[in-house]
């Protein structure tokens, strides 16, 4: 038989990576949306937070409290919020993440559930397998013909749907 030694069950992984990190999946998905709305807004805005992750302000404003308390952004009640360094080089990383494997699906050629399939994956993934994704992704990239080999390969086989 194998070594077993190092496996775990999703949930084992996932409570190993919490214990590594310092934010929750609520949190990121809040960071990485008040750097998307700060790169086209001077400021941010609980109400255009709530609009913009379909959520309740007081859920915002608790939100962005405890991002405050954690040193990521600069909020005042009733003000704006402001990502602190620290906030704007986690957001950036977020975003960047979340552009990263968005990418990758839309190469695989995945068009249905994206945004979900997306949230699915980028909380779990670890920063090593996000680095060799945007390989592949720039592999493609500068390898048109290599993709359009792939799509063609894929139009060939059955699949599993």
């Amino acid at each position: 038989m194998g070594d077993y030694k190092n496996f775990h069950t999703v949930r084992g992984y996932e409570i190993i990576e919490k214990e590594k990190k310092t934010l929750t999946h609520s949190m990121e998905d809040y960071l990485e949306m008040i750097y998307r709305i700060s790169l086209e807004s001077e400021s941010v805005r609980v109400n255009a937070l709530s609009e913009a992750l379909n959520v309740q302000p007081p859920s915002v404003t608790k939100m962005v409290q405890k991002l405050t308390k954690l040193g990521f952004v600069n909020y005042v009640k009733y003000g704006a919020i402001f990502l602190t360094e620290k906030g704007e080089k986690m957001g950036k990383f977020l975003l960047d993440r979340h552009n990263i494997i968005e990418k990758f699906f839309r190469t695989l050629g995945l068009e249905k559930d994206v945004l979900f399939n997306i949230e699915l994956m980028e909380h779990n993934i670890t920063k090593d397998a996000l680095i060799k994704i945007d390989i592949l992704n720039n592999f493609f990239r500068d390898n048109p013909d290599i993709e359009r080999g792939f799509h063609e390969y894929k139009k060939s086989i059955k699949n599993l749907e």
